[in-house]
Order: C-alpha cells, then sequence, then structure tokens
C-alpha cells in the first residue's frame, strides 16, 4: 500500500528533487559526496567517510601483572566471556543489562562503555557483531515503515505521536517510504514543536528524526541506514551555536571515539538547512533574542574551525566565522520572535523549497 500524500504540490519539492538527483550522481561515481577541492593534511579525515582512525594511533597495553590496569583487564576478560555467550546463543544485550549482571564489579556505566568501545576497536568490529546494543533515545516520525527483527510491522506516522528509534538497527528489514527528503532535528523540544505544528504532515512525504541533542549510536545508524538505502537528501536542524556544530558534525562526518566505525555511522552527504548565523542577520532576530558565546562557546568554535573537514566546506566556515565575530549565537526559538509558528510555516518549508542549505 503506498503512503497517501498529503503535502504540497510537486513542484514545490523541485529544488529537492534537483539536490537528490546530484547525489546519486554522485552515489554512481563511487563516492559519498562530491569530491573535496582542498588537498587533506592529515589521514585521519576522508571526505567521502569522515573522521577515520589512523593505522599508526597511540595504543594502550593493558596487562595482567600491572597493578595500575589489572583491574581494567579483568573487567575486559569479563565482558569478553559474556560477549562469547551472546554471539553462541545469537542473542542480544544492552550495555545497561550488561553493567547490571554485578554493578558493584563495573562501578559505573560509564566502565562498561568505554571497555566495550575498546573491544570493538581492538577486534575491529562494529559493535552490533559482540550482539552489544546500546539503549535508544532518539525518535522518529513521519513517511516510513519497516518491519523488526521479530516481525513487528511498525508503521511510523506523522501524528503528534512519534516512535521509538529501534535498539537493533541492523535486524529491521523491509524500510518502505516515499519521502523526499529526511531532517534531523537536533532537539527534542524542537521536533515535538515541529508535531504539535503538523509541519510533517503539511511537508508530507517527509521523515524527521531527533537524537535528543547529542546522538546515541542506534539514531545514527539509523540515519546512515536510510541513506544507504533510499539516498534521501539529509538536512540537520541545529542551534545557531557550537555545540548544535557539533551535534551536525557528529552525523555527518562522525566523531573520534568511534571513528573505527566511520564506515558504519557517518553521512557525509548531510546539509546545514538551519539555523544559519548569516539568518539571524538577514531576519533581523533583535539582540536581544541571542546570547553573547561564552568563553566555551569560543573555545569550541575555534576547536570546530580547525577541524580537516572545514576545509572542505568554504560555506560552513564563513558562518562560523560570521558567529565568532558576532560574539553571539542562538537558539532555534529564537525565530518565535517573528511568529510562534514561523520555524513550520514559513522559515522551514521556504528552506526546503528554494533550496536554503548548504
Amino acid at each position: 500500500m503506498a503512503f497517501v500524500p498529503t503535502g504540497p504540490e510537486a513542484s514545490f519539492f523541485d529544488a529537492l528533487d534537483r539536490h537528490r538527483a546530484s547525489l546519486l550522481a554522485v552515489v554512481k561515481q563511487g563516492a559519498g559526496e562530491a569530491p573535496a577541492r582542498v588537498t587533506r593534511v592529515v589521514s585521519r579525515f576522508e571526505d567521502s567517510v569522515g573522521l577515520q582512525m589512523i593505522p599508526q594511533c597511540i595504543t594502550r597495553k593493558i596487562k595482567s601483572d600491572s597493578p595500575k590496569s589489572v583491574k581494567k583487564f579483568a573487567l575486559i576478560l569479563k565482558i569478553l566471556s559474556m560477549i562469547y555467550k551472546l554471539v553462541q546463543s545469537n542473542t542480544y544485550a544492552t550495555k545497561r543489562d550488561i553493567y547490571y549482571t554485578d554493578s558493584q564489579l563495573f562501578g559505573n556505566q560509564a566502565a562498561v562503555d568505554n571497555i566495550i568501545d575498546d573491544i570493538s576497536c581492538m577486534l575491529k568490529v562494529p559493535r552490533r557483531s559482540l550482539h552489544v546494543l546500546s539503549t535508544s533515545k532518539g525518535l522518529i516520525a513521519g513517511n516510513l515503515r519497516y518491519m523488526e527483527e521479530d516481525g513487528t510491522r511498525v508503521q511510523c506516522t506523522c501524528s503528534a505521536t512519534a516512535t521509538a528509534v529501534p535498539s537493533n538497527i541492523q535486524g529491521i528489514r523491509n524500510l518502505i517510504t516515499d519521502a523526499k527528503f529526511l531532517l534531523i532535528v537536533e532537539k527534542d523540544a524542537t521536533f515535538q514543536r515541529l508535531l504539535d505544528d503538523n509541519f510533517c504532515s503539511r511537508m508530507s512525504p517527509c521523515i524527521m528524526v531527533t537524537g535528543k541533542g547529542i546522538p546515541d549510536l542506534n539514531t545514527r545508524l539509523l540515519v546512515k541506514k536510510l541513506w544507504d538505502t533510499f539516498h534521501l537528501p539529509v538536512f540537520t536542524l541545529v542551534d545557531a551555536d557550537p555545540h548544535g556544530i557539533e551535534i551536525m558534525c557528529i552525523y555527518k562526518y562522525g566523531s573520534m571515539s568511534m571513528s573505527f566505525e566511520a564506515h558504519s555511522l557517518t553521512v557525509p552527504a548531510i546539509r546545514w538547512l538551519g539555523l544559519l548565523p548569516s539568518d539571524i542577520k538577514r531576519l533581523n532576530i533583535p539582540k536581544d533574542s541571542l546570547i553573547p558565546l561564552t568563553k566555551h562557546d569560543h573555545t569550541k568554535l575555534d576547536s570546530i574551525l580547525r577541524r580537516p573537514y572545514i576545509s572542505c566546506q568554504p560555506f560552513w566556515r564563513k558562518e562560523m566565522e560570521m558567529m565568532a565575530d558576532s560574539k553571539m549565537k542562538a537558539e532555534i526559538q529564537a525565530l518565535t520572535f517573528l511568529s510562534s509558528d514561523y520555524l513550520s510555516r514559513v522559515y522551514l518549508p521556504n528552506k526546503l523549497r528554494f533550496g536554503g542549505w548548504i
């Protein structure tokens, strides 16, 4: 059964259709995104993949006869034995499940998380191959349906109630959509507001996803799976601040901590839809609706500007330099100065219709 279109007329999506055609042309050439026009100065970054672990990376030795690392060594063996049993029985467990098998031994959840990442990196396999799942926190809504590993059929909708991102992305199958685009929304509050304003229905067919801030592994895996399966244009809606830009970079280029899994997590074809620092000036957002950059913000912004992939994104650099010069940042909610539903009624539709992404 096909999705019933309820959104704007077909001509509204002309810019999106052209953008998708260009993405498909690049995919056919064997890359995830148009090649960079600059020479990369470090081997850690590959423009078609994202951040990758370099072969000559720094390693740590964990020894059973060293007082400093004997506990870490024991915990690694403990978790390896649990992973072995999971793989042998073809069952899965969450990191939280593993922690609660012996919370006193592990001490805290972070210790379990770090060891599982170390094992995944050491064995050079994705975490899901260890049969260890992360607890999902993300949400998805829109024109999408799929079947979970146990046969459960899931129908995502454009209603005010979103669907939780599955905990086993590898196991979902039979994905079906006629969406024109995928919108990643940084914050849960903004995501819910868009649903309440019927943005998803009015822009149908589309898909919206939120990782509720810094995305969990499953949300990133889902975005990657949707890109690999359908090659939809993917856009991000984040705050015009260094934290929002950082989150967007995680989806697009990955993170240092998960660089060994870059191929299965990153979507370099992602575009920045909003909120752009240049939009603040263009829309005459008053200064009292903005927030001064903190010392931490300046440090974060400088760090992002020095990253190798920013040299491949001159328009991103220009936006960030504009933010640095103004010494101000803005949350998406600053658009409510114009009207309470300006984001869903005017800002996003115009951006999507006229190609307002970078």
